[in-house]
């Protein structure tokens, strides 16, 4: 059996783990996360946590050298903790700033006068169904701008989409080929722009699952008033549920998983001047984007590569955190985790190409940091992931030992580190750093993404172009085997592993001291990631995309009389209304705000003190109910974790099913 370890040494040296604990408590009261130096003091605590847990680590917890798998197993661990760390010393720095610009565009309102820039819309498209791309068009249609053109640019060449585009009033554009994926498409049509008799003075650029909200045009040209800037982009907020937040029933409770990014690290990044393109939801000055060629063809995240070309132009690339588009999240976990291994893949590209933060240019120092920084991101975060699963089996197993370190002292460093890192950042971040979550999140790619990361540094071309599926059918339960199995096969053996170093003898005399307690402890740890991520691969039904869940009063007539009553769970197909109850397959009307004339209903099914309504809605009803849904409003979801909802809605996820 396992010794236990000194527990007076422990009791001494837990009091530097209660002392971070008890100063991080204090945090609300004493900081304000908007000012630079109280964001500097609090992140540079960190650092100096970090830079003292990694001296520990290099001078006091590696094996002693030598030619056997004890020192490279230590030392390959060590590595991809240190490189981690210098990522995190880059990401505190960033974070130690923050600037919102939202004054900025008050301020500039309507700044070019009477005369309104002509503003042309790109809503760039390959396989995506009607649906999908409806909403979109329409939300654009419906901006609150009067200078602007609608142009669908089609890669894929569906004759469908055109007849649809000339139905509805907006231009079309094709092009015969396909060559450098999403940033060819955009160049054709720019190209086709720079042939009319007027060409734009700003181009939006929109996936074709993003709508717009109705102020996006006037609220991202009030920040073009200062003539260098090339462009703002602005953040993407979705109105689906990610698959983590979606699997474990947690889209009320849960931020999804790029809002720390958005909301948090690109202010941050605008304050040193490195914001940059995420595609999307960006405008940029068509004088600006023409001078430098258009989009560069050289990575697969032509957005990015974007933000440096204008950088090495001399232009500026800044962020207005505002909720001005909304759009589609990636549904299932294939689809996650195709996108960020496509962005990368982009990222490595980009670190090869002729804008690379070691390649000769205009770039600034600190536009190649952005680069160095993203760069870390990707091939320090993923494969440790990975490592954290691997590297604690190779003690049960065969006796390796890679941290040389009594319990004691792992608390005295790795826990004060970690403690004031986890509520540093979810102070600043209002909490959106989830322990088990958050690991789970970056553990469910970690192996593409991993293996993206170096084979694009090795060879950064010749690899396909995965385009991120949205929309189809979601109504069945789906277990993604291949992506559980090796989480699955982790959790065995972990358990395994644990078992035979518990209760088998000579698993615990391996020679690790008060180690085997760190390895037993982290190995815990691993079960509870481990199994979280299994039961994250079992995808759930989606049934609705969108739903608007504010109560608002609206009049129901059935069977000739009228009823004022409360709807909630509004989407553009079904409402939830209270207060009555009516025989399934009743026909009636209802009338709701912002829509015009009466909305043909029926009944669908009793639900707890109302019934559900499938709705019929005219064409003129339908695109009214779109831009109510998804161009009019805030941000959708959720920006900060509610930690008693999110436990509430775990023990329903897994409880029994409700109505």
């Amino acid at each position: 059996m396992l010794p236990f370890p000194h527990l007076g040494e422990l009791g001494s040296v837990s009091m530097h783990l209660v002392l971070v604990i008890g100063v991080a408590g204090l945090l609300p009261a004493l900081i304000d996360v908007s000012r630079t130096l109280h964001r500097s003091i609090l992140l540079g605590v960190a650092a100096l946590l970090a830079l003292r847990y990694a001296w520990w680590r290099a001078t006091e917890t590696i094996a002693p050298f030598g030619f056997n798998l004890d020192t490279l197993g230590s030392w390959m661990l060590l590595g991809l903790e240190l490189f981690s760390i210098v990522g995190s010393l880059s990401a505190f720095l960033i974070l130690s700033r923050v600037k919102r610009r939202s004054g900025e565009a008050d301020a500039y309102a309507s700044w070019w006068g009477s005369e309104n820039p002509r503003v042309a819309i790109l809503i760039a498209t390959y396989n995506e169904e009607k649906d999908v791309l409806e909403r979109t068009i329409v939300g654009a249609k419906s901006l609150r701008y009067p200078n602007k053109e609608i142009v669908v640019c089609d890669d894929k060449r569906r004759d469908w989409l055109r007849d649809y585009c000339a139905e509805i009033g907006v231009r079309y554009i094709r092009r015969p080929t396909n060559e450098g994926q999403k940033a060819g498409n955009i160049n054709h049509a720019l190209d086709r722009l720079a042939e009319d008799d007027v060409v734009p003075d700003f181009i939006a650029v929109l996936d074709a699952d993003f709508v717009p909200h109705r102020g996006f045009v006037s609220r991202t040209l009030a920040l073009f008033h200062d003539s260098k800037v090339g462009l703002v982009q602005t953040p993407q907020f979705f109105f689906n549920a990610d698959p983590i937040q979606h699997n474990f029933n947690l889209s009320r409770s849960l931020p999804d998983e790029q809002r720390f990014f958005f909301d948090h690290m690109q202010p941050s990044r605008d304050a040193w001047g490195i914001a940059f393109c995420c595609g999307t939801s960006s405008m940029c000055r068509w004088s600006a984007l023409r001078e430098i060629g258009g989009f560069n063809t050289e990575s697969v995240t032509e957005d990015f590569m974007l933000t440096l070309a204008l950088q090495n132009g001399g232009w500026k690339t800044i962020y207005l955190s505002e909720p001005l588009t909304e759009g589609l999240a990636p549904e299932g976990l294939k689809e996650y985790i195709t996108q960020r291994a496509r962005w990368c893949l982009g990222l490595m590209q980009i670190a090869r190409s002729s804008l690379g933060p070691f390649a000769p240019s205009n770039l600034r120092l600190r536009d190649r940091w952005s680069v160095i920084d993203s760069i870390l991101f990707w091939t320090t975060t993923f494969p440790f992931r990975l490592a954290a699963i691997i590297f604690p089996l190779l003690y049960w197993y065969f006796g390796i030992i890679v941290v040389d370190a009594s319990l004691a002292d792992v608390i005295s460093y790795f826990g004060a580190y970690y403690f004031w890192i986890l509520m540093t950042l979810n102070f600043l971040s209002r909490g959106m750093v989830v322990p088990i979550l958050n690991d789970v999140s970056q553990l469910l790619g970690a192996i593409p993404i991993t293996r993206a990361a170096f084979s694009a540094l090795l060879r950064p071309h010749g690899h396909p172009f995965s385009v991120t599926a949205k929309g189809g059918d979601r109504s069945k339960v789906v277990i993604q085997w291949r992506i559980m199995m090796p989480f699955l096969v982790g959790l065995v053996l972990t358990i395994v592993g644990l078992l035979l170093g518990i209760f088998v003898d000579r698993f615990a005399s391996y020679d690790a001291g008060d180690g085997k307690w760190v390895i037993l402890f982290w190995s815990l740890y691993n079960v509870f990631v481990l199994a979280v991520t299994c039961l994250a691969c079992i995808e759930r039904p989606r049934t609705e995309l969108h739903v608007s869940d504010k109560a608002e009063l609206a009049e129901y007539t059935v069977n000739g009389v009228s009823h004022q009553l409360w709807l909630t769970s509004l989407t553009s197909q079904t409402v939830r209304i209270r207060g009555i109850k009516v025989p399934i397959t009743t026909r009636g009307r209802l009338v709701i705000a912002d829509i015009p004339g009466q909305i043909e209903v029926y009944a669908i099914a009793e639900v707890g003190d109302g019934m559900r309504l499938g709705l019929l809605p005219t064409e003129e009803q339908h695109e009214a109910m779109l831009i109510k849904l998804y161009a009019e409003g805030n941000e959708p979801g959720v920006t900060q974790v509610k930690l008693s909802k999110l436990l509430s809605d775990l023990m329903r996820r897994f409880g029994p099913a409700r109505e």
